[in-house]
């Protein structure tokens, strides 16, 4: 066939490719900055619990203070996802949680999210070492929920140009 007789398609943009699954040594590093702000964070809980007490320390085994905690970190994880689909320590470790779909979370998916982290958090971390033998690689809290980590690409470093 003669070149001059083929039709060539205009230029098609390519489908990005999906961004790579986060794996556990990763997440544990975001989570790990996570913990330090989520310690601050209970600190200004107990903080404001002790003034509102006169000063007196919580009693140990206090069920509404340790409900007030969990209420506290389900606001701190849960309006993170929320908001652009990271924490303080994934934005560090470039992931974001995102539906199967790649979509934001809505409400429903990080409450499920959360409820399915403490499971995984209580079983000893089994829920996230799930990611290892899921054919996804997703944990526990991923697979309820219906969501994803992802990692992020590199943004490219701005470079100031002399005139």
């Amino acid at each position: 066939m003669p070149l001059a007789s083929m039709s060539f398609a205009p230029h098609q943009p390519v489908a990005a490719l999906p961004a790579p699954t986060a794996g556990v040594l990763r997440r544990l590093a975001a989570g790990c900055y996570d913990a330090l702000l989520l310690g601050a964070v209970w600190m200004l809980a107990t903080l404001a619990i002790v003034a509102l007490r006169g000063g007196e320390p919580v009693p140990p085994g206090q069920l509404g203070y340790q409900l007030l905690l969990l209420g506290a970190t389900a606001v701190f994880f849960i309006t993170s996802w929320l908001r652009g689909g990271q924490t303080l320590g994934m934005r560090a470790w470039r992931l974001r949680v995102e539906l199967e779909s790649g979509e934001p979370l809505d409400a429903r998916a990080g409450i499920v999210r959360f409820i399915g982290g403490l499971l995984s958090f209580l079983t000893g971390g089994l829920g996230l070492l799930w990611l290892w033998i899921d054919r996804d690689e997703l944990t526990w809290h991923d697979r309820l929920a219906g969501t994803r980590v992802v990692v992020l690409p590199k943004e490219p470093a701005n470079r100031a140009t002399e005139p």
